[in-house]
């Protein structure tokens, strides 16, 4: 499960409610209110990967050796909100090509759902939940475009006698008009809990200018942020040009930068070291990264009672495993 921080959804003020305060504030100061939306994390179809505007190599964290800067790269992993999923049932054994599938599913053809997880799946899962569960989710939508939002605490490390504290950020813009606009510049604001203030400003994103059209609405990619603090809050704006000559700034929604208790995991066999050094990135400025792939949205997710199957934008499946209620977050692989 995550908390949703929706800045399009009217708030009531002086309600009272179950819903959590956002710990974050938009633009105007207006408090928003985190409300609980279950979030999947999937494995995408192999044969999917050079259609689908997403980095495939984006779910990233640090290794457990003491201040390595060696960074680990999960390959074909991405999350879902549960309003983004098409159910369905496949008859093959193998319904996803996928190099985990087979180390942390095996097919039960006679059982409902026909397939169950492995006791490799049930170990990964918690070794690495620290590092890859899904906690906030925050979204904003300007002029047609909304911005959604993921961060992740990957860790820490001791550099030069101080503590570096890591995080990843996912972002997925998607275009919901019916003009195309392309992403030109963006403009950062990173606070750190020391008391520092930053601004960052660039052309595009990852190295691109995306174009959001009716065919293709939709362009995510992860980068990463370090504080020599353990928390901190990122905010800032995306300069995008419509298709009529129309510019406007559309709005990130503000989002927190909070550590964890580290407990660095030990990488699998499975997962791909990244690069030999961790980029040495200051504060909010993105690291060059592989750029994401043209074509359609979306893949499918892992957690871990249910089994079910998804085609999205008529693609190939790719699989959900639903995990239990009242797990801390709504994936897992």
């Amino acid at each position: 499960m995550a908390r949703v921080y929706d800045r399009d959804v009217p708030s009531k003020k002086n309600s009272e409610g179950s819903e959590e305060a956002s710990d974050g504030f938009n633009h105007v100061g207006r408090e928003v209110k985190g409300k609980t939306h279950t979030y999947y994390q999937v494995l995408i179809d192999s044969r999917d990967c050079p259609y689908v505007r997403t980095q495939t190599e984006a779910v990233t964290f640090l290794g457990n050796q003491d201040n390595s800067r060696s960074l680990y790269a999960i390959p074909g992993l991405d999350y879902v909100a549960h309003e983004d999923i098409l159910p369905y049932t496949s008859t093959e054994k193998q319904p996803l090509q996928h190099e985990l599938f087979d180390k942390f599913l095996v097919c039960e053809p006679d059982k409902d759902p026909p397939f169950s997880a492995k006791d490799t799946l049930r170990a990964w899962q918690e070794k690495n939940h620290p590092w890859l569960e899904l906690s906030d989710v925050h979204r904003e939508t300007t002029e047609g475009v909304r911005i959604t939002v993921i961060p992740f605490y990957m860790g820490c490390r001791i550099a030069q006698s101080s503590t570096v504290y890591w995080w990843r950020y996912c972002i997925r813009l998607e275009n919901l008009g019916e003009l195309a606009v392309q992403l030109r510049e963006r403009h950062w604001r990173i606070f750190s809990l020391s008391g520092t203030l930053e601004t960052v400003r660039g052309r595009g994103v990852v190295g691109q200018e995306p174009i959001l059209s009716k065919s293709q609405p939709a362009f995510q990619y992860s980068s990463h942020v370090s504080l020599q603090a353990p928390s901190g809050h990122m905010w800032g704006t995306f300069r995008m040009e419509r298709e009529d000559g129309f510019t406007f700034d559309c709005r990130i929604p503000p989002f927190s930068l909070e550590s964890k208790q580290e407990q660095s995991p030990q990488p699998a066999a499975w997962v791909e070291r990244r690069s030999p050094s961790f980029p040495e990135e200051q504060a909010g400025v993105e690291p060059a990264r592989t750029g994401a792939r043209p074509g359609g949205v979306r893949g499918a997710r892992l957690a871990a009672r249910r089994t079910k199957f998804v085609v999205q934008e008529q693609k190939r499946a790719t699989l959900v495993l639903q995990t239990p209620r009242g797990h801390p977050s709504g994936f897992l692989t």
